[in-house]
């Protein structure tokens, strides 16, 4: 389901990648944000998003949307028929600017939430037509990373869910249907996990912060990025599949070396730790060199997937398809 135009209210990080991605796909955007130095944020984003699409699609593409800064909310919103809100995690924020949105916004208009973690039902539950609100939670850097997460709410009617789904097919991304309300949605729920262990093992003085990320990237991290987990799991199980994998390590949940439902005290001197093995494991690059290093490195990953038309790799190869079908011709 091809988008014309949109509108983006927030311009933080989050906000920036979806009007990169939306940009790159011929999207034209108005965005709102009243922070003094949103358009220095946004021209940074888009910068890094233009080096990295370049490299990531092999052959025809859209021509580059139009990027429009609007002075409020209902110059942003008027007329278009999607409307991402990317404003800072606060319920009654949100909500205010969702009332706003509507008074302004065509009646039909899909708003999607960037959330990370609060409740569609609870972002809806003042809204004058709740029907089309959705979370729509994506992974940064948002143009490059094909997940995204759909959450309807209890007001959220299924058309809004299968509009949603249209429009970020046609973005090049992966759509997850959120079938059940749950708090952190799927991938953050597992990121919290994984996180609160490494807090632990930097408390513990058992490992660095550079130490964590090097058992990540080095090992199962490169696994989780083609196989995720479950199918990692059965491949461990060998010919007898999951089954025999479960009846083989499962005993092993049981044991304590998990501290799952624990989170050490974030302390000053556990923080002022952490800063400190991050400053010297990463210092040495800015965070706009450490952008480009991960989008280079996640092109090439998503390329080399692209190779096997499996995983994030097949999503590309179908993304770069119907853009040769859409765009082939003009260029």
């Amino acid at each position: 389901m091809m988008i014309g135009n949109a509108a983006v209210v927030g311009g933080g990080v989050i906000g920036g990648g979806w009007i990169a991605r939306l940009l790159q796909n011929g999207v034209n955007v108005r965005v709102f944000d009243p922070a003094k130095d949103a358009r220095q944020k946004i021209d940074a984003v888009l910068e890094n998003a233009a080096l990295a699409f370049e490299n990531l699609i092999e052959g025809p593409r859209p021509g580059l949307g139009r990027l429009e800064y609007c002075n409020s909310i209902s110059e942003a919103v008027d007329g278009v028929p999607l409307i991402i809100e990317a404003v800072p995690e606060r319920l009654e924020l949100k909500q205010s600017v969702y009332r706003e949105i509507e008074d302004h916004a065509p009646v039909d208009a899909l708003i999607a939430s960037s959330t990370s973690g609060l409740l569609p039902s609870d972002l809806q539950a003042d809204m004058k037509h709740p029907g089309r609100l959705l979370v729509a939670h994506p992974f940064n850097p948002v143009y490059l990373l094909p997940l995204v997460e759909l959450v309807g709410g209890n007001e959220t009617v299924p058309e809004t869910i299968e509009k949603a789904k249209g429009f970020y097919s046609f973005l090049g991304m992966k759509p997850l249907h959120v079938r059940k309300e749950i708090e952190a949605f799927i991938a953050d729920r597992f990121l919290e996990a994984v996180w609160r262990e490494a807090l632990w093992l930097v408390k513990d003085e058992i490992a660095t912060t550079e130490e964590i990320d090097d058992a990540i990237r080095f090992g199962f991290g490169l696994r989780w990025a083609q196989m995720g987990l479950f199918e990692t799991y059965r491949v461990a199980g060998g010919e007898a599949g999951m089954k025999h994998f479960i009846e083989q390590f499962g005993p092993c949940l049981k044991w304590p070396w998990t501290k799952l439902m624990d989170v050490p005290d974030l302390t000053d001197e556990l923080v002022d730790k952490i800063a400190a093995q991050s400053d010297a494991q990463s210092g040495h690059h800015s965070i706009r060199q450490l952008e480009r290093i991960r989008d280079k490195n996640l092109v090439g990953i998503l390329k080399a997937l692209k190779v096997n038309d499996w995983g994030a790799g097949k999503t590309l190869s179908g993304y770069e398809q119907q853009l040769s079908l859409d765009f082939g011709e003009k260029r």
